[in-house]
């Protein structure tokens, strides 16, 4: 018998990874579903079942529809006795499913909805048969219990003797398809033009006439080792991006695509900067108000797991 993780890559992919062996039934054989990437490629080259599926856009309710005979398919083949899933939309292709079987199926809301349920968890919201957390207690109920958080355990201090230049940084705005975030990388690369060492990497921004080297996609063990070694971690507020940052040791700045300038689907972004920055875990700067001083602030600090995360219970 099996359990089977679902998730899209980038942030739902890194915040299910952080989250499966706490839980109180990691132990048992899994089987991983997701979308081929750099990053799901790197995170699950050791793991011996995964299933890679074609990728599913944000509200892409055609190609939901497109990926359930998969569904079918392989709960069938792994003959999987539970399922838990962190979105987005593919868990639309598989809980419903799961979930009219009788199959435990478990749905865990992102830690980037600090304020209420995603759009798939609304949908879902409406299936007899799936059990919901979340990770912000504030917003509990009886249909969404709180279960815990990604960032549970993390702590901000001081260095002992903080950096007066910054000499290595990582410029990171995730996995995103079809959302550039231009004036982001317009403004840093004037602040680390004498970086000695800067990893870029762009998503779908066009950064050709910036003078840097992008990389669009960095696997997931390169981008670690890099945040590891740099001073400063400059981000978008994903939450992937945010938690890979905290658990290389660094406090991160991040920055929020803002919707109305077409950088993202909603504005959900600022809630989980703002909720990093009150935490002390990050610092959250709009595109227009970061300034090169925001770097030697961030340098200042590093981040340590200041307890054992509790183990979850589904």
């Amino acid at each position: 018998m099996t359990t089977m993780l679902v998730a899209s890559s980038g942030g739902h992919f890194t915040q299910l990874a952080e989250l499966w062996p706490r839980i109180e039934t990691a132990s048992k054989d899994c089987v991983w579903v997701t979308f081929d990437s750099p990053q799901t490629r790197s995170m699950l080259k050791d793991q011996p079942q995964v299933e890679y599926v074609p990728y599913i856009k944000p509200r892409g309710l055609t190609s939901v529809l497109r990926n359930v005979p998969q569904a079918f398919r392989l709960i069938r083949k792994y003959n999987v006795d539970s399922v838990i899933s962190t979105g987005s939309a593919i868990a639309l292709a598989y809980l419903p499913y799961s979930a009219v079987r009788g199959i435990p199926t478990h749905y865990i809301e992102s830690a980037t909805r600090v304020e209420g349920p995603s759009v798939t968890g609304k949908a879902l919201s409406r299936v007899p048969g799936i059990k919901f957390y979340n990770q912000h207690e504030a917003w509990a109920n009886d249909q969404w219990k709180f279960l815990g958080s990604v960032f549970d355990g993390f702590e901000a201090v001081p260095l002992t003797q903080k950096p007066t230049k910054i000499k290595r940084a990582v410029v990171s705005v995730g996995t995103m398809e079809d959302y550039s975030f231009r004036d982001f990388f317009v403004r840093l690369a004037g602040y680390l033009s004498e970086a000695e060492s800067v990893l870029w990497q762009t998503g779908s921004t066009d950064v050709s006439d910036l003078g840097i080297d992008g990389k669009e996609v960095v696997p997931a063990h390169e981008l670690e080792q890099a945040m590891r070694e740099a001073d400063v971690v400059i981000a978008h507020a994903g939450t992937g991006t945010a938690l890979t940052s905290l658990r290389m040791g660094k406090r991160p700045i991040l920055v929020p695509r803002d919707s109305s300038s077409g950088q993202h689907i909603d504005d959900h972004q600022f809630q989980t900067a703002a909720l990093l920055d009150k935490m002390g875990l990050a610092l959250s700067r709009k595109v227009e108000d970061l300034t090169k001083e925001d770097l030697l602030e961030a340098a200042g600090f590093k981040v340590i797991r200041s307890d054992k995360p509790r183990i979850l219970h589904l």
